[in-house]
């Protein structure tokens, strides 16, 4: 990875400033993360909503934002991706997985992810300091714990600006600020993922129930 010209946080201070973002909003943090690492900082985007990229280029409209074209979006995701472009003049940076000759869900689905998702985002972080994800912890039981900033495995500084934040929390800012919204959440999809592996939810009080239904699976690795 190459050296980079930005703010240094021992693992001390990451868990101060974690304790102190408690109680700040969202905007604050993605101030933070910009002053302390833009330009080297990436923003990674799901394309279930535009709530992080609308807080986030407010902030610094330069953001860079991520998108991993797995090959297996729903056609919806990649027309949202396209419509968020559009709308925020995006500096996009699409991650595309080249073309596999067999389906690796079908033939692989414990490592597809790790394949297609992981390496593709340690590719694009490769010179980066930190990168802000959408993460929030009422989306399911394992991201309970979700802090909003700390260091991941790779090293960097991941920053969760909106772990805080409850689903009414993000209908509400999507209200009130027109974001754009993955169409298949009208249809009932609250988590969406790579096509085949994303379902309806099954048990209406757990979004993510949808993803990776009759498998133990419930993350992708983005997050580890």
């Amino acid at each position: 990875m190459s050296l980079v010209q930005t703010a240094e946080y021992s693992d001390e201070e990451l868990a101060d400033l974690n304790r102190e973002f408690e109680h700040l909003p969202a905007s604050k943090i993605i101030q933070w993360a910009v002053d302390s690492f833009a330009p080297h900082l990436s923003l990674s985007a799901s394309m279930n909503d535009a709530v992080l990229i609308d807080l986030a280029v407010k902030v610094h409209p330069a953001i860079e934002v991520v998108f991993i074209d797995t090959g297996y979006h729903f056609p919806e995701t990649l027309e949202t991706v396209e419509m968020v472009r559009r709308r925020y003049g995006l500096n996009l940076r699409m991650m595309t997985v080249p073309h596999h000759d067999e389906e690796l869900w079908k033939v692989d689905p414990e490592n597809c992810c790790s394949a297609v998702k992981v390496g593709q985002l340690d590719r694009a972080l490769e010179g980066k300091a930190a990168w802000m994800s959408g993460l929030r912890r009422e989306e399911a039981a394992t991201r309970g714990q979700a802090p909003i900033v700390a260091r991941d495995l790779r090293g960097l500084v991941k920053v969760n600006p909106l772990a805080t934040w409850t689903q009414a929390d993000v209908a509400g800012y999507i209200a009130d600020h027109d974001v754009i919204v993955n169409p298949l959440q009208a249809q009932g999809y609250l988590s969406i993922g790579c096509q085949p592996c994303t379902h309806l939810p099954t048990d209406p009080n757990d979004p993510r129930s949808g993803r990776w239904v009759g498998s133990n699976k419930t993350e992708c690795g983005l997050h580890d």
